[in-house]
């Protein structure tokens, strides 16, 4: 059903409006329209939340080229904390899924990882919740809580993306620490490389030193230990993943630009619906049990104050996790470039093989080190705005 027949698509009617304020009502529209069109939107889609961070996105773009990047980060800092505040009050327009509320369930399957079977049951959730919506829309007697229902729908699909999301992290997870072991088995060969150059000018000057006999020993004891190493490892993964480039250490980590995931955290939005439950129960009590009633309210009230305040606490901590991992990524990033710009000047210059393989070895150490941060970075980046650039239609089921 589209959302002209429904005749309700507020984020759409909200985005309209605020986008007119700065770029006037046709070319807001465009604006809209065109972000459908490069995304493959269905043209009549209601829009969520999530959807209106993409046109926002795409306007900002436009307007750092027009206005200046000060003034565009302010227009989108301030644009994000609005509709977050939006988010709170206006529920995602939710297409009901069809058939009856508790369907007999088919066999379930499941894998082994942590996050198969919550997933599982989250989307198996958000189906009953889908139905259950259908059945209060078809029931007259039940039309007051339609928008109610929304809430209940809405905070179900949201806890289908948490746990997509787990699993979307532990797939980034594997794929890193793949990389990452190939960056320790470079960075060991390297080291190998200036250890054996090393033991060349080790034997040539022994007789003058007396201290080399000792010295030598012990690089070769370092070599050997290498050398068991690399017969290992290196058949057991790709060493051209060592080479990939270094993530770029970009990272907007301002918390007005993440305000949209407190109102849209599952426990938040569980919260709201079990607050309109409340207080539609509390409105249809009789004068006798209206006390009984106010204090529910009182409390569900707390109840959502409370996950409100644990979703910003979550969102904080991730923020300053990413922070942290942002403020030692760039300098060993710089550090990384730098010896890389070392390197290939050595190289042009003919520089002798024991300063080369040693700029080398701290070339390799230095991006392993990097890499680290930097992974560590973009899980943070993922799981921030996971939430809120997630697809507003729940992946198909696999």
């Amino acid at each position: 059903m589209s959302h002209d027949s429904l005749g309700h698509d507020p984020y759409r009617d909200w985005l309209r409006t605020r986008l007119g304020k700065e770029l006037g009502l046709p070319n807001a529209e465009l604006a809209i329209q065109g972000a459908v069109l490069r995304r493959g939107w269905p043209a009549l889609q209601a829009l969520g939340p999530r959807d209106v961070v993409a046109v926002l996105q795409d306007v900002y773009s436009t307007l750092r080229q027009t206005i200046g990047d000060a003034r565009a980060d302010a227009w989108l800092q301030s644009t994000t904390v609005d509709l977050a505040a939006y988010a709170q009050t206006v529920p995602v327009p939710a297409q009901p899924t069809p058939g009856p509320i508790a369907p007999s369930p088919a066999p379930l399957r499941w894998g082994r990882r942590a996050y198969d079977l919550p997933l599982l049951l989250a989307r198996a959730q958000s189906e009953i919740a889908g139905r259950s919506l259908a059945g209060i829309r078809a029931n007259p007697e039940l039309l007051g809580l339609a928008q109610t229902a929304q809430w209940d729908l809405q905070a179900a699909q949201a806890e289908v993306r948490r746990w997509e999301t787990e699993a979307m992290l532990s797939s980034l997870r594997a794929d890193h620490s793949r990389i990452e072991v190939a960056d320790a088995v470079v960075s060991a060969a390297a080291q190998a490389e200036w250890l054996r150059l090393s033991v060349r000018e080790f034997q040539i000057g022994q007789a003058r030193s007396p201290g080399a006999s000792a010295q030598l020993a012990h690089i070769q004891l370092i070599l050997t230990q290498l050398d068991a190493f690399l017969e290992v490892f290196p058949p057991l993964i790709n060493l051209a993943d060592a080479d990939l480039p270094l993530a770029s250490p970009g990272a907007r980590l301002e918390g007005d630009l993440f305000e949209l995931e407190v109102p849209l955290n599952p426990a938040v939005l569980r919260a709201r619906h079990t607050l309109l439950v409340t207080q539609w129960q509390a409105e249809a009590e009789p004068n006798a049990v209206a006390a009984v009633a106010q204090a529910q309210v009182v409390q569900a009230q707390h109840a959502l104050a409370q996950a409100e305040a644990e979703a910003r606490s979550q969102l904080e901590a991730t923020l300053n996790t990413a922070r942290a991992c942002h403020a030692q990524f760039v300098p060993l990033y710089q550090h990384t470039q730098a010896l890389e710009e070392r390197m290939r000047m050595l190289g042009q210059l003919g520089g002798d093989p024991m300063g080369l393989a040693r700029t080398r070895l701290e070339w390799r150490q230095g991006r392993a080190a990097a890499r680290i941060q930097g992974h560590l970075l973009e899980q943070s980046m993922r799981l921030l705005e996971a939430l809120v650039d997630a697809p507003s239609e729940p992946n198909p089921r696999t």
